[in-house]
């Protein structure tokens, strides 16, 4: 019964502990450590299993966030989350599917420790006000407050799309197809002025260190990418002339576009739409943030 309780709780603890800390690994960590600690317990004294486990996942999570924004100042370049893998089933995918969203998760981490943990159980997982102090360890009203600064960051740096999914994919796709023919013309027309390139390699690809900004700029470094691939596949530890393919897919039901050879994804690419134009483009090509990500059959 200890066991099964814990099982039908590991979706929940997961979902919690992976927005928390945008790293899968880091999340099945706070999960296993969980279950030693709830395998150790008295269960007679546990009241409530959902509210302890819960809370304790919760525990772990924010102190592995606070000790990991220190640990991220020496990372190699940018830093983004680990894109999402997908949900282990429907209705959980349907109760949390904004919350996965790519670009919530790197609004996410521009939070303090705090304020995440804060915005995943009220907003993400509607945990009462009441538990969500308890488990931050601060008093409602403060807890309150910092729901509140937390939502209004939110409000104000997360992407404003005015795309649907359908068209947010047709436009990614389009973008691809202009990257990949080399089309500089078309490729700007499809990038807003403002547009803004991040990459995350930690260092082990080739990729920008820091974040390009300005139409042109990422324009050209997407034309270079597209000329320069053997260079990319040698970085990633493939022969140059390796056959490689790129496929849609998607990031916590986001469209993204994903290259894949030899058996694993070596980059992952999403888009933020804006009116019809690319407005942010995200790059994942860490191999260590790539392992989940579904390659085509």
């Amino acid at each position: 019964m200890t066991t099964q309780t814990f099982e039908a709780h590991r979706p929940l603890l997961t979902g919690v502990a992976y927005r928390v800390l945008g790293d899968h690994s880091e999340a099945e960590d706070v999960v296993q450590e969980t279950w030693m600690r709830w395998d150790t317990v008295d269960h007679t004294s546990v009241d409530d299993p959902r509210a302890y486990l819960v809370t304790t996942a919760s525990r772990l999570a924010l102190d592995r966030a606070r000790s990991a924004r220190a640990r991220r100042e020496s990372y190699v370049g940018e830093w983004l989350p680990e894109p999402a893998a997908p949900e282990e089933n429907a209705e959980q995918r349907a109760e949390t599917a904004d919350s996965v969203e790519f670009a919530l998760l790197v609004v996410l981490q521009t939070l303090s420790p705090l304020e995440r943990a804060v915005f995943v159980l009220r907003e993400a997982f509607a945990f009462p006000y009441t538990q969500v102090a308890e488990v931050v360890g601060r008093s409602e009203s403060t807890t309150r407050q910092l729901a509140r600064r937390a939502r209004e960051h939110v409000r104000e740096q997360r992407p404003r799309f005015t795309a649907d999914r359908a068209e947010h994919r047709r436009i990614t796709e389009r973008f691809l197809t202009a990257s990949l023919e080399g089309d500089l013309e078309g490729l700007t027309e499809l990038l807003t002025e403002d547009a803004v390139f991040v990459a995350d390699s930690g260092g082990r690809t080739k990729a920008p260190l820091h974040a390009l900004q300005g139409q042109d700029k990422v324009a050209r470094f997407l034309i270079g990418i597209a000329g320069r691939a053997d260079r990319f596949l040698e970085s990633a530890g493939l022969p140059a002339g390796t056959p490689f393919g790129l496929a849609p897919t998607d990031s916590g039901g986001t469209p993204a576009v994903v290259m894949h050879a030899a058996g694993r994804a070596l980059m992952l690419v999403i888009t933020e739409i804006e009116d019809g134009r690319v407005r942010r483009v995200l790059m994942v090509s860490n191999p260590d943030k790539l392992s989940r990500v579904p390659l085509p059959e």
